[in-house]
């Protein structure tokens, strides 16, 4: 994944939005000020990562897009917070990268990645739909998708040459892995050299990802990140209030 463009990132900097309520309007009888309004919980901060906060809303927008999904047999609960913990983890390596100046995405690789979201919904009107009820609109979305490609930057350029795949790890998991598994299926062992750049690839993959894991690991270290999740009872964030500002007569 793991996000978020100059606007969004602006949105997610607000720890709790509290919207008062409409107020009655006060009947030519009242003598008295009308009783203040209770406010609304419009939001939730479930984790602050280096002073930059994750609101429940970020969650929601990452499962409603379809950006993960649920394990075999995962329950609500569960997937919710390995969510979670994916965002925490991708903040850290959004910070990272903002340290060294990672700008340009290609803007076919963005519109790509744009298809693939909206080929998981049925037609155009529940996808703008879907957008609609997660706050975003076709250029936040970009912005997202783009936040998410500069991981991918950072990582082909900064961790990319870390891994080697030699001809013995590939003759090895050719080995030890491939041709086991072929004769479990009951299925024909392919020559090596038919599979060689396959298996290249997939050893690539392996390492890469494991290289990511130690780097976030390594960020989180340094970091500081406070979880607060979504259950009862846990401890809250500080309260932000949306205070309106005094009229030009106003004292």
């Amino acid at each position: 994944m793991p996000l978020m463009g100059n606007d969004l990132r602006a949105q997610s900097m607000l720890f709790l939005i509290l919207i008062p309520l409409s107020l009655a309007a006060a009947s030519p009888a009242a003598a008295q000020a009308p009783k203040p309004a209770q406010p609304v919980l419009q939001d939730k901060v479930l984790a602050v990562v280096d002073e930059d906060p994750i609101l429940k809303t970020d969650l929601d927008r990452i499962i409603k897009l379809g950006f993960v999904q649920p394990k075999a047999g995962e329950s609500g609960e569960a997937f919710r917070r390995r969510v979670l913990d994916e965002l925490i983890e991708e903040r850290l390596r959004f910070h990272e990268i903002d340290r060294f100046g990672f700008q340009q995405v290609p803007v076919d690789e963005i519109e790509r990645e744009v298809a693939k979201i909206r080929a998981r919904f049925a037609d155009d009107a529940s996808f703008q739909r879907a957008l609609k009820e997660v706050g975003l609109d076709a250029k936040k979305l970009r912005q997202l998708v783009a936040r998410q490609l500069l991981v991918l930057t950072y990582v082909d350029e900064r961790l990319g040459p870390r891994v080697f795949v030699s001809l013995e790890d590939i003759n090895r998991y050719y080995r030890d892995v491939l041709t086991p598994e072929m004769r479990r299926r009951g299925q024909p062992v392919p020559p090596v050299e038919d599979v060689r750049e396959d298996i290249r690839e997939v050893l690539k993959q392996q390492r890469l990802t494991q290289e990511i894991e130690t780097w976030t690991q390594e960020l989180r270290a340094r970091a500081d990140v406070i979880v607060y999740g979504e259950r009862s009872g846990a401890p809250l964030p500080p309260v932000v209030k949306k205070i309106e500002k005094p009229g030009p007569h106003s004292p």
